[in-house]
Formats: C-alpha cells, sequence, structure tokens
C-alpha cells in the first residue's frame, strides 16, 4: 500500500522519465554525447534516493558522497535527492523496495532482509551465525555471493550498484543481560519483518514482533517492546541507548546493503552515463563499508558507557549457534542451493 499522495508522486516521476527521455534521444539524434559538460542536448536528471536510518548514518553518508560524485563527474546534469527514514513509503522499507522495482522512485540503501520479505532467497546471507566475522563474510561475497545477488536483483526489476554494510546485528533490551540462549526467555523483541527471523527468536525462547523501525524507538519508549537487535551503526545513530538498559554483542546476523537503482532506469542511460553512475556507487559503497568497520568498536565503546553491555566469547556464541542450527535444514530449500553456495562462507 502507497501513502497518500502517491499516484501524484507516480505521475510526476512518469513525466520526469518522460523528460528525460526526449533529452536523450536529442542527444543521440545531435551527436553530442561526448561533452561532460551539461548542454541541452545532453539528458539532465533529477533523482530521489531513500535510506531507511537518519542523516547521523553511514547509510546517509554515504548516499551524500553518491550525490556528490554522480553531480561532479556529469557536469551537473544528474542531481540526487537523498530521503531519511523511508519518508517517501510512509517509513515502509519493503514498500519502498518495491517503489524501485515500479520505477516510483529511482534508488535506494536497503538490507538484504527487507528484499527477505518480497523474494525469501535474498535472506541466504543473513542466516544465523552464517560467519564468525568480516574476513569470512568478505571471502563469501568476493567468492560468489555479489554476482548472485546481482542476479537476483535483477530478475526483481532492480539494478544492484554493489553491496555497502549495516554490518553485524546486535541485540539490545530492558529486561537482562543476554549471554545464553535461555535469558532471551519471554524478552519481547522487535524484529524485521520476515519468517525466519521470527524463528530464529521463538527457537531461543523470545517473544519476538515486527514493526517499522520507524516505531520501534516511540515502542521501546512507551514499553510495547522490550528489546530489538540492529547493527551498531543502526543502535547508534538511532539513539537507542536513550530506551534501553543492555546491549549483547553477538554478531549473530551479517547485514550487507543492497544499493540498487531502478533497472529499466539504469537501462534508459547511455554507456557513459551508465559508467558514471556505476563509478559514483562503486566509491560510495567502498566509502560506507569502511567508514562502518572504522566506527563500528567506536560506537561499541561509546554504547558501553550507556547500557550494560555484554560482549559474548566464542564458546558462548557456540551455544546460540547450536540452539538455531535446525533452522539451516527448513531455510536451505526455500533459499536454493545455489544461493546456499554462494553465500557460504567455507572457501
Amino acid at each position: 500500500m502507497f501513502p497518500s499522495g502517491a499516484d501524484e508522486e507516480k505521475r510526476t516521476m512518469m513525466s520526469k522519465r518522460l523528460r528525460g527521455a526526449v533529452a536523450l534521444l536529442a542527444c543521440l539524434v545531435l551527436g553530442a554525447c561526448g561533452s561532460a559538460t551539461a548542454t541541452p542536448d545532453r539528458p539532465v536528471y533529477t533523482w530521489d534516493m531513500t535510506v531507511t536510518v537518519g542523516e547521523s548514518s553511514t547509510w546517509y553518508q554515504a548516499a551524500e558522497r553518491f550525490a556528490e560524485t554522480l553531480s561532479r563527474e556529469s557536469g551537473g546534469r544528474m542531481e540526487l535527492r537523498i530521503f531519511t527514514g523511508e519518508q517517501l513509503s510512509a517509513g515502509d522499507p519493503a514498500a519502498g523496495v518495491e517503489q524501485l522495482m515500479n520505477g516510483d522512485k529511482d534508488f535506494s540503501y536497503n538490507s538484504t532482509i527487507i528484499y527477505a520479505g518480497i523474494d525469501p532467497r535474498f535472506g541466504a546471507i543473513n542466516a544465523p551465525f552464517l560467519y564468525r566475522g568480516y574476513d569470512e563474510a568478505d571471502r563469501a561475497l568476493d567468492g560468489g555471493a555479489t554476482a548472485a545477488y546481482e542476479k537476483l536483483s535483477s530478475e526483481i526489476g532492480v539494478k544492484m550498484l554493489g553491496f555497502g554494510e549495516s554490518g553485524f546485528r546486535q541485540l539490545t533490551n530492558n529486561v537482562r543481560s543476554v549471554s545464553k540462549p535461555a535469558d532471551l526467555s519471554g524478552i519481547k523483541v522487535r524484529i524485521p519483518g520476515i519468517g525466519m527471523f521470527t524463528d530464529i527468536f521463538r527457537s531461543l525462547g523470545a517473544n519476538p514482533t515486527t514493526m517499522n523501525f520507524s516505531e520501534v524507538f516511540t515502542s521501546l519508549q512507551q514499553g510495547t517492546i522490550e528489546g530489538q537487535e540492529n547493527p551498531m551503526d543502526v543502535i547508534s545513530s538511532a539513539g537507542l541507548a536513550e530506551v534501553q538498559r543492555h546491549l549483547t554483542v553477538w554478531n549473530y546476523v551479517y547485514d550487507p546493503l543492497i544499493l540498487g537503482m531502478n533497472q529499466d532506469l539504469f537501462r534508459s542511460l547511455s554507456p557513459e552515463d551508465r559508467k558514471i553512475v556505476q563509478k559514483a556507487a562503486a566509491d560510495a559503497n567502498s566509502f560506507q563499508i569502511e567508514t562502518n568497520r572504522g566506527l563500528e568498536q567506536q560506537q561499541i565503546d561509546e554504547q558501553s558507557k550507556l547500557m550494560t553491555t555484554t560482549e559474548l566469547t566464542d564458546a558462548q556464541v557456540a551455544r546460540f549457534r547450536a540452539a538455531v542450527r535446525p533452522l539451516y535444514e527448513s531455510y536451505e530449500p526455500v533459499w536454493g542451493p545455489a544461493m546456499v553456495r554462494a553465500v557460504s562462507p567455507e572457501r
């Protein structure tokens, strides 16, 4: 369900695409595509991009860098407007991905978890305790996962312009410190709205519930929920320590971000403009990952001053891994053998 006013927005976007198509046709007819300076016979674009979180996040910082590079490399022909908090879909990231698929917006940073709500195969890389650290995750991405996700994204109308990174997801709550599966018993934890996360937390004895991230802070403040799970960048940038008492660093799910572009829009660009977009995206993703990883330990240290923090040992993580291992038998057929192989850390 699109937010109020979406029909008008859609008409506006269609008009924008028509103007872009006319300009592109003029570019091809007049043969003036060699110049890097904006001219009347070269297409000029105004594009919209969303991120799920706020302006203090590395997602937003990378989106700003993406916008700056697009403008510079295109000679000012490519303008990118950035919207935080999934503003274009009333705070609903899944609806936001559908807008991207349909061409009602142009770009987004979204977790593969959100895409998994549309096609569960996207959730393969978010399997619980799949990777022990970034080295294993990087090997999987370089060894086949990135190519697999590019293909999968194309099937739903999204041009994947590489991976950013939300990082490893951690747990916060207001009930007790969590260091073993039994500690989660009965805690009402907000999770992303896909079945695998429901099954993970139910298998650990928690009481999982789903809601849009835009509602989480208020729900924690009011006691509607008692905990949530997210990467450190999200926990920190959203100020969740104001409404949470306990932090568990357990690295239970690796969470990459797809920098997605509407596929039809990408295909409509000239080869030169495609290269500009791809170059700017690669730079933004590299910047985002480097910044995210550089800040992670700093954010853990900062949040540890605000919440009682438990960093699990390898032995403690092994107990959680054993508790959720039966879920793999249920979900590997859903992900399919190709995706299971692609995300495997055993390379």
